[in-house]
């Protein structure tokens, strides 16, 4: 199988492409990235020798097509997206323009070429959010209730990849996944943000509704199903890809003090981000019943495991803290006061 992997230098991407070409030797793997302030080619240093690595947008169409077909690409993974909710609130254009206009870019361009398999990556913010006091759970049919420019931009490449396969026959499959933590996260994303700050002596920034609660997966597990689902999934069907284990800001900041041995007073309430999200919750139990897949990574040991990760490797993140675009504890929501 030749795999093309977009935004493979990020995040989950550089996690899936080391998983990929770990567990599956006789298969190519050519890993695609614009390298914006979150795409880090280090990360995918140790397996270098193993991947080809394009610096591309993943909106240019020439560039993409010429890809596909001088690779002879079978399968497209798109983990390619501006990730952000902070920066999506004072750059919403960017969101539009890589996650809307870019994935409908690469979807031409697979459709042009033929290819076996178009796998999208999404979240499970595209569905809103939940009541706190509610035992509720987002399924593959609940609706898209979009509240920010983030969750609204992949909404709308949610949208575009499921219209590319009834219009066009584009064979396609979508994951919906809850909140992914792990290695290589850049430190804007909170885990990090907290393990990079407490590690430094620095304050934590807890938005005020600390009771907010997140759904959670280490980024092994959400890689493991995104590998089921190329495999064995449905071509058309969506697969929401959740841990069912729930946090709250104020428990993961106590779960990384304490991990380090650092004192609570570094907690600090900074005022909630614009739009900011109740609770997300997925029903992941399609994905469960039809593919057989299920989480293997305790949420407490995933915590620790990743905050001593960040702990031994300063010189990853320490050249990262400069990129960050978005200061975390500084929020007022836009509106004509704020202009002012």
């Amino acid at each position: 199988m030749q795999l093309l992997v977009t935004g493979a230098a990020g995040f989950i991407g550089s996690n899936f492409v080391r998983h990929w070409v770990t567990r599956h030797d006789d298969d190519r793997v050519v890993a695609l990235d614009l390298l914006t302030y979150a795409g880090n080619r280090a990360n995918l240093d140790d397996v270098a020798a193993l991947v080809r690595f394009v610096e591309a947008d993943i909106g240019d169409h020439d560039t993409v097509e010429s890809l596909l077909a001088d690779e002879r690409i079978d399968v497209v993974v798109n983990f390619a997206a501006e990730s952000h909710n902070s920066l999506a609130v004072v750059d919403p254009q960017r969101f539009v323009r890589t996650n809307v206009l870019g994935t409908q870019t690469l979807l031409e361009a697979a459709r042009r070429a033929g290819i076996a398999r178009f796998h999208h990556i999404s979240t499970c913010e595209v569905y809103g959010d939940l009541p706190l006091d509610s035992d509720e759970a987002f399924t593959e049919s609940s609706p898209y209730r979009p509240r920010t420019p983030y969750n609204a931009s992949k909404a709308g490449a949610d949208h575009l990849v499921r219209a590319y396969h009834e219009t066009y026959g584009l064979p396609v499959t979508i994951s919906n996944c809850s909140n992914n933590y792990g290695p290589y996260q850049f430190p804007e994303k909170v885990i990090p943000l907290f393990a990079t700050h407490a590690l430094d002596d620095r304050r934590l920034p807890l938005y005020a509704s600390t009771k907010h609660r997140r759904e959670w997966l280490h980024v092994r597990d959400h890689c493991t199903a995104v590998e089921r689902i190329l495999l064995d999934g449905a071509v058309g069907e969506t697969y929401n890809v959740g841990s069912g284990v729930e946090a709250t800001i104020e428990e993961i900041a106590d779960l990384v003090l304490g991990t380090l041995g650092k004192p609570s007073s570094l907690k600090s309430i900074v005022p909630d981000r614009p739009g900011h999200d109740r609770r997300y919750l997925l029903d992941s139990g399609k994905i469960r019943r039809e593919l057989g897949w299920e989480p293997q990574v305790a949420f407490a040991d995933g915590v620790r495991e990743t905050v001593e990760w960040y702990a031994h490797n300063r010189a990853w993140w320490s050249p990262l803290l400069d990129r960050a675009p978005v200061v975390e504890s500084a929020w007022e929501r836009p509106g004509p006061e704020a202009a002012r």
